[in-house]
């Protein structure tokens, strides 16, 4: 049984096993995964030690550790997620910063959120589609094909409408959308998938990040809103509400505009800086809610794929 039909699997049937023991399955799976110590968990320790340079080896493990059960907690969710009642969604969810989307949805147009793969994207994602505007995201195509229509299927359950990374014209739909008030446009942005994204600064060191976010505010001169997400505990009668011990907070910050005068690719890049900048707090609070597996800092990329330059206006 290979892991596409595992999640298929999951998706159509976790919802059916008692909630403890879920959980606890999928913190099994989190410390197994953690123990054998492939090339995610190796990448996620290196990106981590940057989030704490003054964090000991031994910090780190456990800090990866905590990262690998908040990865999995992520997924154990997720393929519940969609049986959640509306109380269950409504108590599992807190907001902070509500002023600031308030804001951004005043200002006109669709809001576009920068988001980090920091907590579960997903509930925020219901959350927000029912309390503020549908979300409209872009996720990255999965391979094989059905785990990425199962996939897709899932989350439009949820309220979300999902457009496919690297599929033709999904820049233009984006910039459609972003010109009316139908939307929150909400992009998983602090990995550049397209190879064509801005460098910043994250912590003191160069990474590349996805240029859409910043793309699509500068074009059409809607909000662009930084938007982290991570777990808190819960307790007593909200957690009696939400049928779980963990919790999500969305934590909407204050929009970012472009510096005046700025055009052009530095505009994007000054706004891209932005967004970066402002999520750095909330990511070194919670860093084991930061889940990157993956290259994000320069320094960890091949020679190859850096050295590859390509601007393609449609990559997002």
């Amino acid at each position: 049984m290979n892991l596409s039909t595992l999640y298929m699997l999951a998706w159509r049937h976790a919802w059916r096993v008692p909630g403890p023991l879920w959980r606890g399955a999928m913190a099994g799976v989190a410390d197994l995964t953690w123990l054998m110590r492939g090339k995610g968990v190796t990448q996620l320790e290196r990106n981590l030690s940057r989030i704490r340079p003054e964090a000991t080896p031994q910090q780190i493990r456990r800090l990866s550790h905590q990262g690998m059960r908040s990865y999995m907690r992520y997924f154990g969710e997720a393929f519940v997620v969609a049986h959640l009642t509306a109380q269950q969604r409504d108590a599992r969810v807190r907001v902070v910063g509500r002023e600031n989307i308030d804001s951004a949805l005043a200002h006109g147009g669709s809001p576009i959120l920068a988001l980090s793969h920091q907590g579960n994207w997903d509930l925020a994602g219901m959350w927000a589609s029912v309390h503020l505007r549908p979300v409209l995201t872009v996720a990255e195509r999965l391979k094989p094909e059905e785990l990425f229509t199962e996939f897709r299927q899932f989350r439009e359950t949820l309220g979300m409408s999902i457009l496919a990374a690297g599929d033709d014209g999904v820049f233009r739909q984006l910039m459609r959308a972003s010109r009316t008030e139908k939307y929150l446009i909400c992009l998983l942005a602090d990995r550049d998938l397209s190879h064509s994204g801005v460098e910043v600064s994250l912590f003191g060191r160069t990474a590349r990040v996805a240029k859409g976010p910043a793309a699509l505010a500068l074009s059409n001169d809607v909000a662009l809103v930084p938007s982290a997400i991570y777990y808190e505990r819960l307790r007593g009668e909200r957690r009696r509400q939400a049928g779980s011990p963990w919790g999500i907070v969305i934590e909407f910050c204050p929009p970012v505009y472009a510096t005046p005068g700025a055009t052009g690719h530095s505009a994007i890049a000054d706004l891209s800086q932005q967004w970066v900048s402002a999520l750095e707090t909330p990511i070194s609070k919670h860093p084991q809610d930061w889940h990157m597996l993956q290259k994000v800092f320069v320094e960890d990329l091949d020679a190859a794929r850096y050295s590859t330059v390509t601007a393609p206006e449609e990559n997002v």
